[in-house]
This record gives C-alpha cells, sequence and structure tokens, in this order.
C-alpha cells in the first residue's frame, strides 16, 4: 500500500487537510524528499513557489497542534533562541587525527607500511576521497532521527552544535529506509561551496562588516555561532565521510560500501571518490584530483587514502592519535608567511595604478613568491599592510598572488605606511583618482606613458587578440625603448633589416615575425574590437559588439542608445566604448591599422527590440536563477535603464529573496514590483 492510500489522499496532493496529523505526516516526508533533491542530488523536484506553500501549511498545523512538532520537522531548520554557551559532548568514538604525506616517497612508504603490517606482498585496494578544507562534525542518529551533532574538539570532547547543524539543509533530520541501526554516528565535514563564500561576503560588504578571509572560516564561524538563526542564513553543506558508533546494524565490509550505504540513506557524499590499488593508483588519483582542483566547487587541501577493507583497518590499527591505514596526502601549501620588503605601485595598460607587495622570497603552492598585488589603495588601506609587515600571502592555482592579512602581533615599530604617489613612477603625470572608482590611474595616456604604452601593446599582440606569435614582452620592451614602435600600427611598419639588428633576433627570427604579422592581417571584428584594449571591454562584449553591429563603420558611428543596445553592456561600459572611438588619436590609430591590411569579415547588424526604453529599474536582494549583472544587462539589452536606488521615477523593483530596505521604499512609493518570473515575463515583450 502506497503513502497516500494509507492517507486517502492523490499523489499530488496528499491527504486531505481535514486529518490533520495524516496531512502533517505527508508534508514532513515530501518536504524532506525535496529537499533532499534540492540541496544534495541538485536535481529539484517542484518548483520553489511550491515548496515554500507546503513548508508553510506545515508551520501553521504545528502551530496550531503542538505536539506535532518533532526534532526531525524540516520547519525546525530555519533557526532557534540564541544559546548562551555551547555545551560539551564526549565522543563516543575518538574523532582522531590523519597523518600527513607531502612527496611520492611519503606514498610509496605509506603503502609499504600497510603491506608490511597486513603481512602481504599482493597490491592493497584503497579508497581515494577529497580532503575537504572544512570542519570535522559527528552526527548521532537514533533510530533515523537526527539527535546530536559535535564538533571534533580535542579529538575525545566536543561541542554540541545540534541547533546549528538542523540548519543545515543538506544533512537529513531523519535517514531514509527501513531497517536503520538503532545508534550511528556518522562522521563528515561542514564546508561553504566557493560561490556561497563570495555571496556571503558580498553581503559582509554591503553591510559594512568585516569579510571572511577563505571559505573554511566562513563555514567554522557560521556554524560556531551561538544564534542559530544567524547559521540558517549562511550556506553550508556537509559530504560524509566516516562512522562512530554504531549499533543495531552490521558495518558493511568496506570502506566503498559504507559510503554507498549513507547515499542509500539520504546522507550526501562526494562524487569525487574512487577505489584504486596499490601505491601506482594512489598517486594516479593525486594528480587527477589536482588537475582538476581549481574547477571544483569547494576548496580542498588534499586527498585521503584509506584501506578499502574495513577488517584490514582493524588489523592496522592506530599508532598513537591517527590510524596506520590512512593518510592524507596534501597539496603544496597555498598559503604562506613573510615580510613585506616595499611596496611600490605598477602602472597597467589602462592606466590602472597598483600597489605590489615587494616580499621575501616563500614558497606557495609549490612556487616561489617574491611579488604579491594588493589591488588598490582602499584595499591597503582595509587591510592595514605596512612596509616590514609579517603578511599571509595566498597563491591559488594560477592566480596572481595576493596579501591576504597582516600577523599583528609581529608587527615592528618601525614599520611604514603606504603612501600612494602622486606622480606616475614612469611618465611623470599626475595621478588621479576618479570619484567613485576604488582605482587610482596615471593621467599621461599611452602617448605619454610608456608602461601604458607597453602593456596596450602586448594586449594587442596577446594570443586572445590579434595573436602575434614571436612578440613577446622583451621584444615588445626593446621595440618601444629603441622608439621603433609607439602604437600597434607601427608593428606592420617594421622590416627585415630594421629586425634583425635587434638584440638576440636573427634573420631568421625577424622574418618569422614579420610572418607572423602577415598572417595576423586576416582576423575577426571581434578580435580586432578586443585587441584595441577599450577599457572594460573584454572578449565577450568584443564578441557582442561585433555581432550586433556587423561592421566597424557602424560601431564607429554608435551612439550611446545603440551601444546600450547590446548584450552586457551598460552606462559606464558605453561610455568608455565612446569615450574611446570619440578620440581622434584612437579614430587615427583604427585607421591607419586598416590601411594596413588588417581585415575580417564583414556582417550585417543586428536588429535588437529597445521596448523597454525609458524605463528605470531598481535591483534588490537574491533572484532565484538569475545574477544581478545578468539581469541588469538583460534589462539594458532591451533599452531599459537600471539604478541603484529607488525614487518616484523607478519604473519597477525586481525583488528577490532577502530583499531589504529598497522594496520597502518601493512599496511606500507604490512602485511596480516584479518577481524574476515577472520580469522575465516583461522581457520577453517585444510589443
Amino acid at each position: 500500500m502506497s503513502q497516500n492510500d494509507l492517507f486517502g489522499g492523490d499523489a499530488a496532493t496528499g491527504p486531505d487537510s481535514s486529518d490533520w496529523r495524516a496531512r502533517a505526516e505527508w508534508l514532513h516526508a515530501e518536504l524532506h524528499r525535496h529537499a533532499h533533491a534540492y540541496y544534495v542530488l541538485d536535481n529539484p523536484s517542484i518548483p520553489d513557489a511550491e515548496y515554500d506553500a507546503m513548508f508553510s501549511e506545515l508551520q501553521s498545523l504545528e502551530a496550531a497542534h503542538p505536539e506535532l512538532l518533532t526534532p526531525d520537522s524540516p520547519t525546525q531548520r530555519v533557526g532557534g533562541t540564541p544559546l548562551p554557551e555551547f555545551s560539551q559532548i564526549a565522543h563516543d568514538v575518538p574523532m582522531l587525527s590523519i597523518n600527513n604525506g607531502f612527496l611520492e616517497e611519503d606514498i610509496l612508504a605509506f603503502d609499504k607500511r600497510v603491506r608490511d603490517g597486513l603481512e602481504t606482498d599482493a597490491e592493497v585496494r584503497y579508497a581515494c576521497e577529497l580532503k575537504f578544507d572544512g570542519l570535522a562534525i559527528n552526527l548521532r542518529y537514533e533510530k533515523g532521527v537526527l539527535t546530536q551533532a559535535a564538533t571534533r574538539g580535542d579529538g575525545y570532547t566536543g561541542e554540541d552544535v545540534t541547533a546549528n547543524i538542523r540548519t543545515v539543509r543538506s544533512i537529513p533530520l531523519r535517514l531514509q529506509g527501513d531497517s536503520l541501526p538503532e545508534v550511528m554516528d556518522v562522521r563528515g565535514e561542514v564546508l561553504m561551496f566557493k560561490a556561497d563564500f563570495q555571496r556571503l561576503n558580498q553581503r559582509q560588504r554591503d553591510a559594512g562588516q568585516k569579510e571572511f578571509a577563505n571559505p573554511r572560516n566562513a563555514a567554522a564561524g557560521s556554524l560556531r555561532q551561538l544564534d542559530s538563526r544567524i547559521t540558517a542564513q549562511r550556506s553550508l553543506r556537509f559530504f560524509a565521510y566516516g562512522i562512530g558508533r554504531l549499533e543495531g546494524a552490521a558495518l558493511p565490509a568496506t570502506h566503498e560500501a559504507l559510503l554507498d550505504w549513507y547515499s542509500a540513506m539520504g546522507v550526501p557524499v562526494c562524487a569525487e571518490r574512487a577505489v584504486v590499488s596499490g601505491a601506482a593508483g594512489l598517486l594516479s588519483f593525486f594528480s587527477s584530483i589536482a588537475t582538476k582542483r581549481a574547477q571544483l566547487p569547494y576548496e580542498i587541501d588534499g586527498v585521503i587514502y584509506k584501506v578499502n577493507r574495513l577488517d584490514q583497518q582493524g588489523v592496522l590499527g592506530f599508532v598513537s592519535r591517527a590510524p596506520r591505514f590512512a593518510l592524507a596526502h596534501k597539496f603544496p601549501a597555498e598559503e604562506a608567511t613573510t615580510v613585506v620588503q616595499d611596496i611600490v605601485v605598477q602602472i597597467g595598460r589602462t592606466g590602472a595604478v597598483t600597489p605590489v607587495a615587494r616580499l621575501a622570497p616563500v614558497s606557495v603552492g609549490g612556487v616561489t613568491v617574491t611579488n604579491a598585488t594588493l589591488h588598490n589603495e582602499d584595499e591597503v588601506r582595509r587591510k592595514d599592510i605596512r612596509i616590514g609587515d609579517t603578511v599571509i600571502v595566498r597563491r591559488a592555482g594560477d592566480v596572481i598572488p595576493e596579501v591576504v592579512a597582516n600577523v599583528p602581533e609581529r608587527r615592528l615599530a618601525a614599520a611604514l605606511e603606504f603612501v600612494m604617489p602622486s606622480e606616475c613612477p614612469v611618465c611623470g603625470s599626475a595621478i588621479v583618482r576618479p570619484e567613485e572608482e576604488a582605482v587610482a590611474r596615471c593621467s599621461g595616456g599611452w602617448v605619454t606613458c610608456a608602461a601604458q604604452r607597453k602593456g596596450g601593446l602586448l594586449h594587442f599582440v596577446s594570443r586572445r587578440a590579434m595573436d602575434i606569435e614571436g612578440l613577446g614582452e622583451q621584444l615588445v620592451e626593446q621595440l618601444v625603448d629603441r622608439g621603433l614602435v609607439t602604437t600597434p600600427a607601427d608593428f606592420y611598419k617594421l622590416g627585415l633589416v630594421m629586425l634583425s639588428e635587434l638584440d638576440r633576433m636573427a634573420q631568421k627570427s625577424a622574418q618569422n615575425l614579420l610572418d607572423a604579422l602577415e598572417k595576423s592581417k586576416s582576423t575577426t571584428l571581434a578580435r580586432f574590437i578586443y585587441a584595441l584594449g577599450i577599457r572594460h571591454v573584454g572578449e565577450s562584449t568584443a564578441k557582442s559588439l561585433a555581432k550586433y553591429f556587423g561592421n566597424l563603420d557602424a560601431l564607429l558611428d554608435a551612439s550611446e542608445e545603440q551601444i546600450l543596445a547590446v548584450d552586457d553592456i551598460g552606462p559606464v561600459v558605453a561610455q568608455s566604448i565612446l569615450n574611446f572611438l570619440h578620440d581622434p588619436i584612437n579614430r587615427e590609430l583604427i585607421a591607419q591599422l586598416r590601411v594596413s591590411g588588417i581585415h575580417w569579415e564583414e556582417g550585417e547588424p543586428e536588429q535588437r527590440s529597445q521596448h523597454l526604453a525609458g524605463k528605470t529599474f531598481v535591483l534588490t536582494g537574491t533572484l532565484p536563477t538569475l545574477k544581478r549583472d545578468e539581469a541588469a544587462a538583460m534589462i539594458e539589452a532591451a533599452g531599459g535603464k537600471v539604478s541603484g536606488s529607488v525614487s518616484k521615477k523607478t519604473s519597477y523593483v525586481v525583488a528577490g529573496e532577502e530583499a531589504g530596505s529598497k522594496l520597502a521604499k518601493a512599496e511606500e512609493l507604490g512602485v511596480a514590483i516584479l518577481d524574476e518570473a515577472g520580469l522575465l515575463n516583461l522581457l520577453e515583450q517585444t510589443t
């Protein structure tokens, strides 16, 4: 008999509301099922509005009939009364740490110790998992219901964070299945995904509050809130990877089977795992994860190896506070401490003045770092970085190293504050900081400033722009320093004899460069627009401009309204494009480049509806599927304007979750309010 047969309802709507107990049980089950599909399987089964309606109905039933309220109710995820402090919980089975390995020889030695301990020459089968950069948690389930949650603590005693764990929507409050253990301790990691971390820090900035340094700190700080309502507002996730106490059920034969069992019960388990044979399999898994690490949605700092068979784990046992059957293979450190020896400024191709910390050499992520960006003057002040400070430096993947924070207790009395220079160190032009911009700029322009000139020339010849092979940084600097090249058009005036006389440039190399220059003349309009180095115009915007206008002359003659009609272009970018194209020096450069023989296939201008022209929109809160900048771009592409504040002139306010004062202001003024669906419907209209 199905659940709906039992309750006298149908699959779509459940039992009749007159039977409030059956109705509440049905809502319990449905909300748990849909939450699992959304937060664990990443495959929503119903619209958010339908879920919210069911949730509200259950809240109403529980308010009317308090005896229905149980610890595993979906309504208990929203957080409750703040605690005065965390109580302590002793772990029935200690939560021990795992020894680390860093080099290949460490892994080979681990495999040998395992085989020696098992007294076998055969290859051992290992379960391989990710080493998450989060917070270890023990979840106690009794007869399938979550009753308690504790942090690792010192391994023997942790903090009771049950109220906060209930707000983590990927953690089931009730396990799935019929034959569930009497008691089971599920162990795993609470973490915050990168995208959620970025959104959290954006909210912190918007509120004028301190940002979190990294996702791990954010996750730990969120889980250790005395007020669980704050935790409920943070997007935390969970992955299971181990087990503690187990009563009333047989332990699976392997670690792989344990994780499969968890998954069948609705407990989240990471898909990035494998079972391999021998040391070669371990190293292969490590290598494969290292290549995809930057693309993972969460931070990891290594991988974990465990002997797969649990009976073999028992034979190997423990040494001190770590198991002999497991090892953490860690990536090279991506953060390190060093000393700021000086702070200088670099001038970019658009004149941007970037403070750069000169560092005592330090290895970060396997690379020796001597320089790290400080982004802009405001960041230097916010992080309070001074010359002589000991600082934390981060490098992730191929990202330029950055200074994360200072180490206050190591500050020297003689540490010097950074002072932004008033003149460009390259050309002597004034450094200015436009209103409402975080970045100061050299006012000299590429004609006056050699740094901007070199940066612009290197951008022009880069692979995604004109793709001129052989024109590297050293050669471009030499051409500029000798006065042979001032603008990109000068590249196409170079001759064989002139190039052959340059340092480290033989006749064959010179001829190869000339061939590359000739080849580059056949390009696309999008590449050409991107190569010009217009401020705020990246590859995507260049492609949108080329697609919309079809040919260069149409772009050169475009009005601001026409440029604003292009996808992804707002007022700031449109003004930057107009400023560039209306500058006589830039128009002369474009003319010279066309005369040199650069060409592309011309197209017809794209027709675009401007049915939202004259309408002003304000975006507030978090939309279900659209990012705020995506929604703004769609509005602007249809001719509308996006504003940051609500007034009587506002046509529509588009409100998402956590909409604040802007929504209240709109309601006060009687401004029309749209949700995401309403906005999309409006955008689809063309008349």
